[in-house]
Formats: C-alpha cells, sequence, structure tokens
C-alpha cells in the first residue's frame, strides 16, 4: 500500500486534503492526523471492518479499547446510553481538549471499537486541524496513536511515518502536536468517577471541579495481566523504546551520580540518559572528564514540566534512531504535570525501577 503524506499548511488549500481524508475514512480507510495531544491513527469507529484494520496496522491486542473521536458536542448522544451530570460539569469544563470520558455505549458503536466492552470512551479535540479532519469524516472517528503497539507515541508527523508508511492510506501532517502526552481519561459510569489515565488535565483540576474522584489501581502501579482494559494504556507495555531502560528514583546527586557511573562502567552496552536541562551539564561533564561520547537527552526544565511532557515521547524515539542498548531516565515528581509524566516513564520502562539513597 501507498501512503499518501499530505502537509497541512492552514490555509485554504487544506480543504481539498479534509474533504480526501475524509471521503477515506467513510470508505473503510485509516487515516493519520494531528491532535493537541499526540497523533492519531484515525478510522470509521462505527465500521467494525475499519476497527479491526485499526488493530492489524498498530499490532494492537483487540481487548485494548480504541477512543472515539467527535467534533461537536452533540454527536456525543447517539453513541451513549446516558450522559451523567458529573460528564457534562467535565466537558463544560475541558471540551474540546485533552479529556477522555468513558460512557456506557449504545448498540451503534460495534464490540470491535470497543475491545468487547459494553462502555464506550469518547473525546472531542481541540486541534483546529482535528476538527476539520473530523468535520469532513462526518462519523465518529477511532483512533488510538498512531504508532505501532507498543512504541513511543507520535507526536510528529515523521514518527508517524516511521511506523504507519505503508500500512495506512494517508497521513495528515499538521507539524509537532503541543502537549505531547495522550489525553486524561476519566471513566464516568461509576457513582465516583474514576481516572484511568492521568495526562494534562490533572488530579487537582478534576477534584476542584468534581470533588470526589478516585484514581485506578492500575494508574499507580504494574497492573494485573488478568485485568481486561477499559481504557487503552491499562495492561498492556506501552511507550516503549527498543533499548532497555530504567527509571532511576531517589535525591538529584545520587541520582546523576549513579546514572553517570553506570553508564560510565558499561564496556558492552552503549548507554544513554534521559534527564532534565538542570542536570544535562553535570552528565556530560562527567563523559568528557572520562574520555567517553555518551548520548545526553535534556527534555526539558523541572521548572517547567510541559516542556519535558512535550519532548518525552520525541527522547525515546530518539534513543532508538541513534541504536542505544541501554537508557537510563532520571524520574520527575514535581509540577503539575507529574503524575502523567511518571506513568510514561513506568510503562516505558517496563516498571523496572531502581530506588537508590544518598546526598541531596
Amino acid at each position: 500500500m501507498k501512503t499518501e503524506f499530505a502537509v497541512l499548511t492552514g490555509g485554504p488549500e487544506d480543504s481539498s486534503l479534509y474533504e480526501r481524508a475524509g471521503a477515506c475514512i467513510r470508505s473503510g480507510g485509516l487515516v493519520a492526523f494531528p491532535t493537541e495531544t499526540v497523533y492519531g491513527l484515525g478510522g470509521n469507529g462505527l465500521d467494525r471492518t475499519a476497527s479491526g484494520r485499526i488493530y492489524a496496522a498498530k499490532g494492537r491486542p483487540s481487548d485494548n479499547p480504541l477512543i472515539l473521536h467527535i467534533a461537536r458536542r452533540e454527536d456525543l448522544l447517539p453513541l451513549v446510553k446516558a450522559v451523567p451530570s458529573a460528564a457534562d460539569r467535565l466537558m463544560d469544563a475541558f471540551w474540546p481538549g485533552p479529556l477522555t470520558l468513558i460512557f456506557r455505549k449504545n448498540a451503534v458503536v460495534p464490540d470491535e471499537t470497543t475491545g468487547g466492552l459494553d462502555t464506550v470512551a469518547v473525546r472531542m479535540p481541540s486541534h483546529p486541524a482535528a476538527t476539520a479532519f473530523l468535520l469532513a469524516a462526518g462519523v465518529p472517528v477511532a483512533a488510538p496513536s498512531a504508532n505501532l503497539s507498543g512504541r513511543p507515541s507520535p507526536t510528529s508527523a515523521e514518527h508517524v511515518r516511521a511506523d504507519m508508511d505503508g500500512r495506512i492510506e494517508m497521513i495528515l501532517d499538521g507539524g509537532p502536536c503541543d502537549i505531547g502526552l495522550e489525553s486524561t481519561i476519566v471513566d464516568v459510569t461509576e457513582e465516583v468517577p474514576v481516572i484511568l489515565r492521568p495526562g494534562y488535565i490533572g488530579l487537582a483540576a478534576l477534584r476542584e471541579l468534581l470533588g470526589e474522584i478516585r484514581v485506578d489501581p492500575a494508574v499507580l502501579s504494574r497492573p494485573s495481566e488478568e485485568i481486561r482494559p477499559k481504557a487503552p494504556g491499562m495492561k498492556y507495555r506501552h511507550y516503549a523504546p527498543q533499548a532497555e531502560m530504567l527509571l532511576v528514583e531517589g535525591p538529584a546527586g545520587a541520582v546523576e551520580d549513579y546514572i553517570a557511573e553506570q553508564c560510565l562502567g558499561e564496556e558492552t552496552l552503549r548507554c544513554g540518559v534521559l534527564c532534565s536541562t538542570e542536570s544535562a551539564p553535570h552528565y556530560r561533564a562527567r563523559f568528557e572528564k572520562a574520555g567517553r561520547r555518551l548520548p545526553v537527552f535534556p527534555m526539558g526544565s523541572l521548572k517547567q514540566d510541559e516542556e519535558i511532557a512535550r519532548h518525552l515521547f520525541a527522547a525515546l524515539r530518539e534513543v532508538d534512531r541513534i541504536g542505544l542498548d541501554r537508557v537510563y531516565t532520571e524520574a520527575f515528581r514535581d509540577g503539575p504535570l507529574a503524575e502523567a509524566i511518571m506513568n510514561r516513564l513506568k510503562k516505558a520502562a517496563g516498571y523496572r525501577i531502581i530506588e537508590i539513597t544518598g546526598k541531596e
């Protein structure tokens, strides 16, 4: 299959691209498109065959549910049995935006889209290109992240091309994503809403709006292999580079010393470091002093965790591009996005976490 790569300019000439992309969706094809979070791999969410093609293109387990994307709030009503008052408050506050809600589904949504569940995940993205594309499609678009299953999510069209070229009909290039982490997922089918995946909209903002809200245990620790995932990212390995990845937690100075020593002590494997811009000079100085040129990936400042979130997946993909065998990453525990960042890092590392003690 030849994949069309279409660059969006933001001008009137984009309308024909959206029309072609929408027609592709309605005919059962797959289109990757930008959102404010990450790039999505879209197919007609009401077409069981198209949903099956999404799973096949990604190599995704069929019990891992897809998220339906809509352009208008009224598009939600045919898809769900009821809209609880908590959902109305959440939509008033955060739609369009990086928030996915889980509802009881209507029969119009096929089981192939929901992984066999009686619930459906729905989001209304705020990215203007996503909105234009969804309006052109005219149907709810099922769209997981546009990457091979288990790989780091794509935050640029080039990331999508690397994984999906020849697997899907079309890629819409809308430039880099602003947020860089997938949406927050909240289950509103329970009496007390439950966070199933942390994201840009954090726990504090949700509690301020709703009062009582729970966090699913799978967010906080390694999920059981026996669970049936109710939302993407709850069960299977996600976001992982091909390199072995280790997450190191502890006091800042001790973490830097440990990671540097491990990298310098390894003679047979090529190692690298994911870190903050504040600690990057420490690693570079240690490596230079030892006469080693080991890669250091500063993702952003500790004072601006939005920057770290935006660059995280791109850094993981760069690890693979240069062919590292092992990568160590610092933990990022401070800031409003810390929970979401740590959720992705733990999953990318396969919950291989090294806890150390020592100096601050």
